[in-house]
């Protein structure tokens, strides 16, 4: 027998997958509140919005795990309707209609309209670039272009998120005085494929012109940036990233691979050489910079050697920040073509040792800091820590910088000087001065 809802006409946007995923939850959320409705991220409601990813085979799972539980709900009375957007729904809404009937619709990711449509809500154009941040006060997320022409052979992101299309500058910079507004410190740039930006609407790569008008913008201190992509990288965004102090020293570039066998058949563009060469300019323009970048490993012919080609490389870089993938098989992609020939503990086995090389060089980086002084900004208190991260440290993939809470006190989003006393792995510990 169905009970009755306890929370009646409050709307819970749950979000899976990357800050991509995040931000759009937040455009939905604003624009719900605009509409006068009730609405939270991932707390109690009666109807659920599911924002769903369907990047890698793990991310399409925990989509799916999450659709069947709040399915579950909904049977058992504890929420009265479930809607599901988002990357999954795009890819393979068909599939998931047959397959999971009783969510009440589905939407893709370019159907915000008819989603609050759903909702009770109308789309208000006025709107553009309000949303309702869910992350900590001091930092937020900033959108800057959509999709990506990218034609790497292992991805499916053009196949749910399209063609890559530029936000135009003054609408960003409005956006970035909004946030400002509410307290936000640090804007976090993000884009399937950041380097494009501008292509499309001013005909050249813009990145650089964007950064140098979103610095003038009051109260925010820091900009970090994320997702670029190797192959043309605008090489005038490090001249303003070492000729402005709010830009962060600090980018994420994923590499994916370094064998040239390995990246023809990616179809990346570049090379073991153009690559090494290019991280290598980095350095020499802006050498305070810290570098995050990621890595795949078992895609399809990934031999022992090659393999073995990335592991040297990565022992020869050193880099300050990396993440480690196993492949991913997915459907309509270029290299679903291939063989998916490396056994899943081969690829598991490959992770692991890449992530312990990494682990090893982050300690041996960690070490240098000891005694030196960082401006960092403080995320939240957790447990008997204060927990912050200085400018070469991203929030929920980097380092952070913890301060005894019992012996300190210190302002959750504001900025502290803290002198570095000890260093683990992936972890500072540290003092206010």
């Amino acid at each position: 027998m169905r009970t009755k809802s306890r929370k009646k006409n409050k709307i819970n946007v749950v979000t899976l997958g990357c800050s991509k995923n995040l931000y759009d939850s937040e455009v939905l959320m604003g624009q719900l509140k605009a509409n006068d409705k009730e609405v939270v991220h991932e707390e109690e409601g009666n109807v659920v919005v599911i924002n769903t990813c369907g990047f890698i085979d793990n991310a399409k799972e925990q989509s799916v795990n999450t659709i069947l539980d709040f399915v579950q709900q909904k049977e058992q009375g504890l929420v009265d309707k479930v809607f599901v957007t988002g990357c999954l729904s795009e890819r393979y809404k068909p599939d998931l209609v047959k397959e999971i009937p009783d969510v009440d619709q589905y939407f893709g990711t370019t159907e915000l309209p008819a989603l609050l449509k759903a909702l009770g809500a109308d789309y208000k154009h006025e709107l553009l670039g309000e949303r309702i941040t869910t992350t900590p006060k001091n930092f937020a997320f900033l959108k800057i272009a959509e999709g990506c022409d990218r034609p790497c052979s292992f991805c499916a992101i053009p196949l749910m998120r399209g063609k890559h299309k530029s936000t135009p500058i003054e609408q960003l910079v409005k956006e970035a005085k909004g946030l400002a507004k509410e307290g936000v410190k640090e804007l976090i740039l993000i884009a399937q494929d950041l380097t494009y930006y501008g292509l499309d609407l001013y005909k050249k790569r813009n990145l650089a012109e964007l950064l140098k008008e979103l610095v003038k913008v009051e109260g925010i201190e820091w900009i970090r940036l994320h997702y670029a992509f190797p192959t043309g990288f605008p090489l005038d965004v490090l001249d303003v990233m070492n000729n402005e102090p709010k830009v962060c020293n600090y980018l994420d570039i994923p590499l994916q691979h370094i064998s040239d066998d390995i990246l023809k058949s990616m179809r990346r563009g570049t090379t073991h050489a153009k690559t090494t060469a290019l991280i290598n300019k980095f350095r020499e323009i802006v050498p305070q910079m810290a570098i995050r970048t990621t890595l795949i490993v078992g895609y399809p012919g990934e031999t022992e050697a090659h393999f073995e080609e990335l592991k040297q490389w990565v022992k020869d870089m050193r880099f300050e920040r990396l993440g480690c993938f196993t492949y991913s098989h997915e459907e309509n992609t270029h290299a679903y073509l291939l063989e998916d020939d490396v056994p899943e503990e081969i690829k598991q086995q490959r992770a692991n040792e890449i992530m312990e090389i990494q682990a090893q060089i982050s300690w041996e980086l960690n070490q240098e800091k000891i005694g030196n002084t960082y401006t960092c900004i403080i995320d939240r208190k957790e447990g008997n820590y204060f927990v912050g991260r200085t400018e070469f440290d991203s929030p929920d993939v980097d380092n952070e910088v913890l301060i005894d809470a019992e012996k300190y006190y210190l302002k959750t989003g504001e900025f502290a000087q803290i002198k570095i006393t000890q260093a683990a792995d992936f972890d500072l510990y540290g003092e206010p001065i």
